[in-house]
């Protein structure tokens, strides 16, 4: 019998909040939740949808499902309602396709934690393919050509590719060219994209465009979004699903909705409500949107120099809300305090300096790599008054809590690579 444990960021920030519970201060880097409050018109219409309590459409009701079809319309992905699935977050939709579409899976190296596992759970394999230097969410073309022969050559069948835009957990955006590049080669190989875009409302480099698979191969791309991130719903499991207008995508929305027949039934009808409402996209959530935006761009940045000032590579944040370090060039003083690995850093990190960021070994990376996630939309306040503070804040990371917290992660990495460098290389 296979044994399946918590995913590893869930169990990070399960652990995390039971020892601050305890009393302990543990700065909490490891976990990608946007830590803002519910946005009050959406407890509004959830209120106004609790009253629904029949199961409804597997897929969803015809007037959510709308609203997402026009939500996707007006981003250059024309849409119709028979497209649309609804689901208790896009992590079970993404798990769906997998049973429903046969063959093994492309996914970039590091990537979302989850991805791997839900390949395994169907029954396939993974196939990991490094990502580009200049970001993330996405295998290097010439990687992945060779990712797909080589794959072939060893008997196995890929026949999806995820991507990931923005990017979790780099906190980066692939750049059109890629995009358009990787879509080439998915034509070639026909292969099924999968593009996750549950971070696609947090763009925060005015300078990057988010140009979906969907636009340019939209006969073989599913994506899948939600409302976890953007609007800060985590805990309230809204997410939705987009398939090809072809028969194919029919096919594979069938197989989808006919998973979630037998696993979920539905997305809450309550939810659909906010569902409804959210994606029809009225003034006051487009604000609510461009102010939380801006607020996880300005931490991330600000965290994005700090571990490059302790000497770490990493590529700078243009969307969602990560930062990934890689303290190699670090590694000859990180080896004097016994930090050798992603996971002997993240506990050193934990042990010492009560900061707790995700290992990158949790994410497919090489677990010899000094590299980790570190999640910087938990640092706007543990109150809803000091989050909504940092949200309405032009300069979020001048006020006091916030700049408290960064000071103590600045002084985390500068005690633990900078202070410990023999002195002929500081």
């Amino acid at each position: 019998m296979t044994v399946w444990r918590t995913s590893p960021n869930l169990a990070l920030d399960e652990w995390v909040n039971r020892r601050r519970a305890e009393g302990a201060s543990i700065v909490h880097l490891g976990f990608g939740e946007s830590r803002l409050p519910v946005f009050a018109p959406l407890v509004e219409h959830l209120m106004a949808g609790a009253g629904a309590n029949a199961y409804g459409p597997v897929a969803g009701t015809l007037a959510a499902r709308e609203a997402v079809a026009g939500y996707f319309t007006r981003r250059r992905l024309p849409t119709h309602a028979d497209q649309v699935v609804l689901a208790p977050g896009s992590k079970p939709i993404l798990s769906a396709i997998q049973h429903v579409v046969p063959g093994d899976c492309l996914l970039p190296v590091p990537c979302w934690n989850s991805y791997a596992p839900q390949v395994r759970l169907a029954g396939g394999t993974p196939i990991g393919v490094p990502i580009p230097s200049e970001c993330g969410g996405v295998p290097a073309p010439a990687a992945l050509r060779e990712a797909i022969r080589s794959a072939r050559a060893r008997g196995l069948d890929p026949r999806i590719l995820v991507l990931t835009l923005p990017d979790n957990p780099t906190g980066t955006l692939a750049p059109p060219v890629l995009v358009r590049e990787l879509c080439t080669i998915a034509e070639e190989a026909d292969l099924l994209i999968v593009s996750d875009e549950i971070y696609r409302d947090v763009v925060h480099d005015p300078a990057t465009e988010l140009l979906s698979p969907a636009e340019v191969a939209p006969h073989r791309t599913v994506v899948t979004a939600g409302l976890s991130k953007s609007l800060a719903l985590g805990g309230w499991r809204i997410g939705v699903g987009r398939f090809p207008d072809d028969a194919r995508g029919a096919e594979i929305r069938a197989g989808v909705v006919g998973v979630a027949s037998e696993v979920w039934s539905n997305l809450a009808a309550p939810m659909q409500e906010v569902a409804r409402y959210a994606y029809t996209d009225p003034p006051e959530i487009r604000e609510r949107l461009a102010a939380s935006a801006r607020l996880h761009g300005a931490v991330a940045r600000a965290v994005h120099t700090i571990v490059v000032g302790a000497g770490a590579r990493c590529r700078p944040p243009t969307g969602a809300f990560y930062v990934y370090p890689d303290f190699e060039p670090a590694r000859e003083a990180l080896a004097m305090v016994g930090v050798t690995d992603a996971r002997s850093l993240q506990r050193r990190l934990l042990d010492e300096f009560a900061v707790a960021v995700l290992a990158g070994d949790a994410l497919g990376d090489d677990p010899r790599a000094l590299r980790c996630k570190i999640s910087t939309s938990m640092l706007y306040g543990d109150t809803p008054e000091q989050q909504e503070q940092a949200l309405a804040c032009a300069d979020p990371v001048r006020l006091a809590h916030v700049a408290e917290l960064l000071a103590r992660i600045e002084d985390t990495f500068t005690r633990l690579c900078v202070a410990r460098r023999p002195a002929a290389v500081r």
